[in-house]
């Protein structure tokens, strides 16, 4: 038999626990808990308080778009004129909501990975992602230039050029 005194609860009841229909609301319940049955809402392995799982499908929605995304960052790769940072961190948002394993798959990945935390970490971008990024939209805009209407190249070289001012603005590490 226990000596410690019974939790405190509210007057009239004497297990402490909270009575009536809302004991749920009470208790800190949510309708979107995680499947699991973490009364948190909290994913597993998540500390109390971060935000809960989507429902089955969007995960499975979001899981795919962030396959996707990773592919087409690894296309850019290849493609001038082709983000890959861009899609790497769209890639890394939606595995972050979806699948704990990708997230960390592409956290630790060599090549991706430092995009996302430092991406993560303050919204820095590094210099030599930056060069590259300058270097790269140069070689697209003299293609632009050679291959594609007057106008739609003009378009094109004033999108990079904005791209261009606002990430050389980016802090670094």
């Amino acid at each position: 038999m226990s000596s410690d005194p019974p939790p405190a609860g509210p007057p009239g009841n004497p297990s402490g626990g909270t009575t009536g229909a809302s004991s749920g609301a009470r208790q800190g319940r949510s309708s979107d808990a995680h499947p699991s049955g973490n009364s948190s809402g909290s994913p597993p392995g998540r500390p109390a308080g971060m935000r809960a799982w989507p429902p089955w499908p969007v995960r499975w929605l979001l899981l795919g778009l962030a396959v996707v995304s990773l592919s087409v960052g690894i296309v850019g790769i290849f493609v001038p004129g082709l983000p890959t940072a861009v899609f790497v961190l769209i890639a890394a948002w939606c595995a972050d909501r979806a699948s704990p394993r990708f997230h960390a798959w592409l956290l630790g990945n060599r090549i991706f990975g430092p995009i996302i935390r430092d991406w993560q970490d303050g919204g820095r971008v590094s210099r030599k992602a930056k060069r590259a990024a300058a270097l790269w939209m140069s070689v697209s805009a003299v293609v632009l230039l050679v291959f594609a209407q007057p106008f739609w190249a003009a378009v094109a070289i004033g999108v990079m050029g904005g791209v261009l001012v606002w990430l050389w603005r980016r802090p670094e590490r």
